[in-house]
């Protein structure tokens, strides 16, 4: 057996600030939250349906956003590529843009396929193609 992929952490100046612009973007919501942790994630069932369904299979992980005092230096090493599921790439990237994303050149050409955007603490990510009905199918 192999294992899951089950968190993804995000270190940050504001948990809270990134809490709100991460649930508003994936349509998740906040799990937990104490002082200098926020945990966000789509909605779940209790923990035993939860660890049932990790066992039996990969499922939606959850983020953790931790306080901590430095500060972002360079481009992310690993970075979140999201796609947009009921509009068009480019009209998600307004979206995002209105709840405080912001582009961000990380050596793009302009050629590309994905729009690069920054989050509220300007941690990279990219939005693809659409998946929409009508611009995406097999």
């Amino acid at each position: 057996m192999a294992s899951r992929l089950t968190e993804i952490s995000l270190d940050c100046h504001d948990p809270d600030l990134l809490a709100a612009f991460w649930t508003a973007a994936l349509d998740w919501v906040v799990l937990d939250a104490e002082d200098g942790l926020v945990e966000i994630g789509p909605v779940r069932s209790d923990d035993s349906a939860l660890l049932d369904a990790v066992r039996s299979g990969p499922v939606a992980p959850t983020m953790f956003l931790a306080a901590v005092e430095e500060g972002k230096e360079v481009k992310n090493r690993m970075h979140l590529d999201l796609s947009p599921i009921d509009r068009t790439r480019d009209e998600e990237v307004e979206r995002l843009l209105a709840l405080g994303a912001s582009r961000t050149d990380v050596g793009q050409t302009g050629e590309e396929s994905w729009v690069v955007l920054a989050d509220p603490e300007g941690n990279e990510f990219c939005v693809l193609r659409s998946l929409a009905p009508g611009h995406f199918s097999l």
